[in-house]
């Protein structure tokens, strides 16, 4: 597996994980540890919906 793959795999896992945190527990990981809408959470969203983006071509890469 490509070394971007596993990168936006670990970020998309990220991202379900604060997603299952905030819908059980109305508790954001994200924004305690980093402030709410900081820039930095604000990156690390960003990063999670482009990784949400590389995970529809993984689903639909051949060499998996």
């Amino acid at each position: 597996m490509k070394i971007i793959d596993t990168i936006a795999l670990v970020l998309i896992i990220i991202g379900a994980l604060n997603w299952g945190l905030i819908g059980i527990f109305n508790f954001n990981l994200v924004e305690t540890i980093f402030g709410g809408f900081s820039i930095i959470s604000r990156i690390i969203y960003i990063l999670v919906g482009i990784s949400g983006l590389w995970g529809i071509k993984l689903i639909f890469d051949q060499n998996s």
